[in-house]
């Protein structure tokens, strides 16, 4: 597929949801032509066209919150594009993680799933958010702040509590000891560049390939 393959409406432009590589968060909606995309795919950093400006803009050029691309992907009719990325810092102009935050049906509404490791999805959300934003006071900040050092040692140590409560028979420090890992090995993955996604995959993998055996 060649970019001028793709689809581009009467004003040059097709649109570009950019979603974040790892935790598959939407991060924002903008618009690319044919320049700004090829300037996306030769510098790896993700590069608009602004409708009101008339001008191309690359994101994060003034405020340093750049978007590193890890894929640029486009649909069936080949009219839009979903850029997977890596992001420096917040996506939004507002300074949040996301442009998406406010809901039409409830501004209070919380989001709530039939899939029981739906909370997997939100930590891994909101891990991501805390290593872009670093809000002071988060114990997560504090951890990246720390960096890969501090975040083995503590999955370390939460992996050795899971192991004392079970020999304990300690159902509940078992279940409190479990979720303190399964959040440390979180924080390790994001710090690692490394989607919860990948993980999955392997094990599905190995589920469906009759070689392994489990």
């Amino acid at each position: 597929m060649r970019v001028s393959d793709l689809r581009f409406d009467e004003n040059g432009l097709i649109p570009a949801v950019v979603q974040d590589a790892q935790s598959k968060e939407v991060l924002t909606l903008a618009y690319m032509n044919e320049e700004s995309l090829q300037r996306s795919l030769s510098s790896k950093e993700t590069w608009f066209y602004s409708r009101s400006r008339q001008e191309l803009w690359h994101k994060g050029e003034t405020s340093g919150h750049t978007q590193s691309i890890v894929d640029i992907r486009y649909d069936c009719d080949q009219d839009a594009l979903v850029v997977l990325v890596q992001p420096k810092g917040p996506a939004c102009h507002t300074g949040t993680f996301s442009c998406f935050n406010d809901s039409l049906l409830n501004e209070n509404r919380k989001v709530e799933s039939n899939d029981r490791f739906a909370i997997l999805s939100q930590l891994e959300k909101l891990i991501a958010e805390r290593e872009q934003l670093r809000p002071e006071g988060s114990y997560t900040t504090y951890l990246f702040k720390e960096g890969v050092d501090k975040i083995l040692k503590k999955v370390g140590e939460e992996a050795s509590e899971v192991i004392i409560a079970a020999k304990n028979r300690d159902r509940q420090e078992l279940s409190w000891e479990t979720a303190d890992l399964l959040y440390h090995v979180l924080v390790l993955l994001q710090e690692q560049a490394l989607p919860l996604d990948e993980v999955l995959s392997v094990l599905k993998e190995r589920h469906t390939d009759p070689s392994e055996k489990e």
